[in-house]
């Protein structure tokens, strides 16, 4: 008794294979993208603006259990509040600075040196999640089009991770931990419609994303033409088997 293949069976299997691709290209480019960021990533100089910082757990057998972001000295921000997060404390450290800088038609003699969240006893980011942290912060200053904010990000293993990498050079890969940043665009300004040429930084980082996305999109684009060709040939072996077990039948 010869059993035939069925076609249907085959292109069953075929489907298996190109979901399974599909799921592994989404999940690199998930991967990719966990990153410590600001959303939305953008103010506008010489206004407060709320800042908040979204906050992925990178590991798997530990929970994240402090937060300690550092503003920059050479364009203070004056003043900062943050707001209640349930099991969370939070503490804004200013101080004098060295040199006052002169922004926003005014001398800065004291800026925030630190905003610290502190997770009370029973309360972490656990694997697989994240948080926001949000801080009101102001004025932002009129001297510069990019502000960046040095995290460090303190696990309950002990383990620290510190986002505190420039952005890239022209033409350099993305650093695998990149500082959060704030981009300064006036209001009547968009930040998708630059008044003038953009900073040769951020068309460095525009592009390692650029490149990034476009290796993923390769990547699936590969796998995909893999699996459509492993089930043509399954399915054109179950059509020869088929015919083949036919023909003995007849005979």
């Amino acid at each position: 008794m010869s059993t035939k293949s069925s076609p249907a069976r085959a292109l069953t299997r075929v489907s298996a294979v190109l979901g399974v691709a599909a799921v592994a290209v989404v999940f690199n480019a998930a991967i990719a993208s966990a990153h410590v960021e600001t959303d939305p990533g953008q103010a506008a100089p010489g206004d407060d603006a709320t800042i908040t910082f979204r906050v992925p757990n990178e590991e798997t057998a530990a929970g994240v259990v402090k937060l300690e972001v550092t503003f920059p000295t050479d364009h203070p921000v004056a003043e900062a509040r943050t707001t209640p997060i349930p099991g969370w404390t939070a503490q804004v450290a200013s101080g004098k600075l060295a040199t006052p800088v002169h922004q926003n038609n005014s001398d800065v003699t004291e800026a925030v040196q630190t905003v610290t969240w502190t997770a009370n006893p029973g309360t972490q980011i656990g694997p697989g999640e994240f948080q926001r942290f949000a801080v009101l912060a102001g004025p932002m200053p009129d001297n510069t089009d990019q502000l960046l904010l040095p995290t460090v990000q303190t696990y309950s293993n002990g383990d620290i991770v510190k986002w505190d990498a420039p952005p890239p050079a022209p033409g350099a890969p993305e650093a695998e931990h990149p500082a959060p940043s704030l981009a300064l665009v006036a209001e009547d300004k968009p930040a998708d419609k630059p008044a003038t040429a953009p900073t040769a930084d951020a068309a460095a980082s525009t592009s390692g994303s650029d490149n990034t996305a476009r290796w993923l999109g390769g990547a699936g684009l590969v796998i995909g033409a893999l699996g459509l060709g492993l089930g043509i040939g399954i399915v054109a072996r179950g059509k020869r088997a088929s015919t083949s077990s036919d023909t003995k039948t007849t005979s």
